[in-house]
């Protein structure tokens, strides 16, 4: 099993930044890939990293403001968040996953994880 707890949502202005955190514990050395994926209207998978070589993917809607980091040291990810805009919005979940079959495309997709934390709010006004 592993356990995920995000935190450092909040309140923040347009334009502003943000960086949440994810500590894992558990059985972390069996997870192969984790991620970021927020929830609006639908699921939305904002970022995904491959653990073995540290591979990070995005989609188009916020490739080049936000950034997942990985920690290892600390078993912890982060998502590093700038410019941001109100549509970012939402409520945010760590992810992670054992398998991480499929592609990374499908992945930021499909957002099927076996593990999720219980999320962190982020709210941006205009």
């Amino acid at each position: 099993q592993v356990q995920l707890v995000e935190s450092g949502g909040g309140s923040v202005q347009a334009g502003g930044s943000l960086r949440l955190s994810c500590v894992a514990s558990g059985a972390t050395s069996n997870v192969k890939c984790m991620g970021w994926v927020r929830h609006r209207k639908d699921r939305e998978g904002v970022a995904v990293l491959y653990t073995w070589g540290h591979t990070t993917y995005y989609p188009d809607s916020v490739r080049g403001r936000f950034t997942i980091i990985q920690d290892k040291s600390e078993n912890t990810m982060y998502l590093q968040m700038g410019s941001l805009k109100p549509e970012d919005t939402a409520m945010y979940y760590c992810v992670a996953d054992r398998l991480c079959e499929g592609t990374w495309s499908w992945r930021l997709s499909a957002n099927e994880y076996e593990y999720w934390g219980l999320g962190t709010q982020v709210n941006v006004s205009s």
